[in-house]
């Protein structure tokens, strides 16, 4: 496998400071507007995160967007302010075309981009109950009260993103909701278009995947030991209640881990997280009580094999891209 194995040990902490999932009425402290997302990834980085995965939203109604434009409003901040890997969705929202969803990977040609690795329903409908009367934004009841919700994620789309990757030297945070998509994934390597080391983030307790039970996790540890054997690295994304408890019994198995307010609203049982950082410094202590050490950005990127933050093109536009 063509990788260091110098410090392969350590534990990568990702971060994701705002994603798609959750609404501004959900929690005060979810980042929205592009000062709000660069503080909130720079102090997510300082705590300990050496990969930041992004998403950008509206600045008037917090509702998703994959506009690169709203990306120049943080991403330039970051890279000034912090040697932490950018990592941009390709996820964007369940309610974007693939074409939208690649616009800001395609443009800024980060080290690393999320790629979903299939389609699943994407149920989010359990949360309105919660939040119902205290929505704001009409665009988030609607969001969340769509039970018809598909996650579209066909090979031919995750072909596509694939093939920008290679044209970019963009490498992947392959989310696997499900079983089935390791397999999905175990095709892309069988055909050359994925090649190690990758980087394998496993997804817990997102209502249409897989649940968020210890079993779970083993399952999907068993499945891809089995299908990659020491091709990959193994990361874990708990949704919810299931963050914390899923990325320690992860950890202590040899996992990296993934927080951040795109993946929970909460520090501890009814406490809202009042910044990501603060769940960095959580985890962070958690991995450090296992006397696990913690990657900084640059042995992330050695782990990963990545091209390097001088081959970002933060300050691309998307008519450069496409001319």
């Amino acid at each position: 496998m063509a990788q260091s194995k110098k410090h392969s040990k350590k534990v990568i902490i990702t971060c994701a400071p705002t994603g798609a999932i959750h609404t501004p009425s959900m929690s005060p402290y979810l980042p929205v507007t592009g000062e709000e997302i660069a503080e909130a990834a720079i102090a997510a980085a300082e705590a300990g995160a050496a990969v930041l995965h992004l998403h950008a939203r509206n600045e008037e109604d917090g509702s998703p967007s994959q506009d690169p434009e709203l990306f120049k409003n943080f991403l330039p901040q970051i890279s000034a302010a912090t040697n932490a890997v950018i990592n941009i969705t390709t996820g964007g929202s369940p309610h974007m075309s693939v074409e939208e969803r690649i616009r800001p990977a395609r443009t800024f040609k980060p080290e690393l981009a999320s790629l979903n690795m299939g389609t699943i329903n994407f149920g989010l409908f359990p949360m309105l109950d919660r939040y119902d009367s205290d929505i704001k934004h009409e665009w988030e009841r609607t969001h969340l009260n769509n039970k018809a919700i598909i996650f579209r994620n066909t090979f031919e789309d995750i072909e596509a993103i694939m093939k920008m990757g290679q044209e970019n030297e963009t490498k992947f945070e392959f989310e696997c909701y499900d079983v089935g998509h390791l397999y999905n994934l175990k095709y892309f390597v069988d055909i050359g278009l994925v090649k190690p080391p990758f980087f394998i983030q496993t997804v817990f307790g997102i209502f249409g995947g897989i649940g968020g039970h210890p079993e779970d996790l083993a399952h999907m540890k068993r499945t891809a030991d089995r299908l990659f054997g020491d091709d990959y690295h193994w990361s874990i994304l708990g949704a919810g209640s299931n963050q914390m408890k899923l990325a320690s019994i992860g950890a202590s198995m040899g996992a990296n881990v993934r927080v951040g307010l795109e993946d929970s609203l909460w520090i501890g049982p009814g406490k809202l997280a009042e910044t990501n950082a603060q769940q960095v410094t959580k985890i962070r202590n958690i991995l450090e009580e296992l006397s696990l050490e913690i990657a900084t950005p640059d042995e992330a990127r050695e782990i990963l094999d990545l091209k390097g933050a001088d081959k970002v093109d933060i300050t691309a536009s998307e008519k450069q891209q496409a001319a």
